[in-house]
């Protein structure tokens, strides 16, 4: 019998998406005991664009609460980005490019930050529990086919073998009583793309709890977290995307103190010579996803469902069910296209709960 994985134990004490989510949050109407109103503020951070909306009684905490949210999403793309040189991840990944500088030949073992530590170790998580769809190690693929899609034009072989050589979540060691990371391989690097920005919405919505403000709701592109409702509400009310981009979303679900991401290829691919290509790439054959599809994964963090929502792409529904399957109070949604263009629909069975109109019972 196999027994579901505690995410929330194993990441402590702790708690990618190219398929929009819509989050409609009603205007608040004035509670004649609080008086709460709502508040946003949006802004851009890694690449995407992150929005805070929250329920506050006064407006000069709601700006305090609105701009703590926004400064933490911003210092974790400061020490998360695989894009900025200077970021604690990107020199991190850059000793894997030295040569050995200790008695063993082996690549140093570096002390990270908190942030940093908590996500490694949920990436790592959900490696294993995955067997490699999932890998935060495959930065070197997907700078090949960044630029691929860029240029409109396949990696050659020889470099494609090159970078796949450098990935591998088993040689990403990480030690939980030193709080240190060591690279295995020669020219690894770390790309936290499909994990960091669910980690972030958890953030911020955290930092905004802090200062008393519980009704609060944090979007980053696909990627959805949630305190308490909007007053009156049984939940903030989320629009699930559908596979075609363009189409309005036809299913709905509530969502209070969890979390909710969706990871597709509708807005990021390539195509060559008629035959489409996902950015969403399996790190175990070096080449991106087969087919149109979209997931969304419900978790009680949002650092889970982003990374999880990411491997169900790489498994394929079946193998994706039995995944998230083994982690508490994770569920899923799987659109994607067969081979003659139909649409399938696959859910985990405690999907449906959390649908408007539904008996919901919350992530806990």
């Amino acid at each position: 019998m196999k027994t579901k994985m505690s995410f929330r134990r194993y990441i402590g004490a702790i708690h990618f998406a190219a398929a929009l989510i819509w989050a409609t949050a009603p205007l608040a109407a004035a509670a004649p005991v609080d008086e709460l109103q709502r508040f946003s503020r949006t802004e851009l951070h890694m690449g995407v664009e992150f929005e805070v909306v929250l329920y506050s009684n006064g407006a000069r905490l709601a700006e305090r609460a609105l701009a703590k949210a926004m400064a933490r999403i911003a210092a974790l793309d400061r020490a998360l980005s695989d894009y900025d040189p200077e970021s604690e991840l990107s020199k991190l990944s850059e000793t894997s490019t030295v040569p050995p500088v200790n008695t063993t030949g082996n690549f140093p073992a570096v002390k990270v930050s908190d942030e940093l530590w908590t996500v490694l170790a949920a990436s790592q998580e959900i490696s294993q529990q995955s067997q490699g769809a999932f890998d935060v190690t495959v930065g070197p693929l997907t700078k090949l086919w960044r630029r691929a899609r860029r240029w409109k034009e396949l990696p050659d072989p020889e470099s494609l073998a090159a970078a796949k050589a450098s990935v591998g979540w088993e040689s990403l060691n990480l030690d939980p009583q030193t709080k240190t990371v060591q690279l295995r391989r020669p020219n690894m690097r770390l790309d936290l793309g499909g994990i960091a920005k669910g980690y972030a919405t958890d953030e911020a919505v955290k930092a905004v709890v802090a200062l008393g403000i519980p009704r609060v709701l944090v979007r980053g592109s696909g990627d959805i977290a949630a305190a308490k409702p909007p007053p009156g509400e049984p939940g903030w009310k989320i629009g699930i995307a559908p596979l075609k981009p363009d189409d309005p979303p036809q299913r709905f679900i509530y969502l209070t103190d969890g979390a909710i991401s969706t990871s597709g290829d509708a807005r990021q691919h390539l195509v060559v010579e008629g035959k489409r290509y996902s950015h969403i790439l399996d790190p175990r054959t070096g080449l991106p996803v087969s087919g149109r599809s979209s997931v969304t994964v419900l978790a009680p963090q949002d650092l889970l469902a982003d990374g999880l929502d990411t491997a169900v792409s790489v498994l394929g529904p079946e193998r994706g069910k039995e995944l998230v399957r083994r982690f508490d109070s994770a569920e899923m949604l799987m659109v994607y296209e067969d081979d003659g263009g139909q649409q399938i629909v696959v859910e985990s069975p405690g999907f449906k709960r959390f649908e408007v109109g539904q008996a919901r019972s919350r992530p806990q």
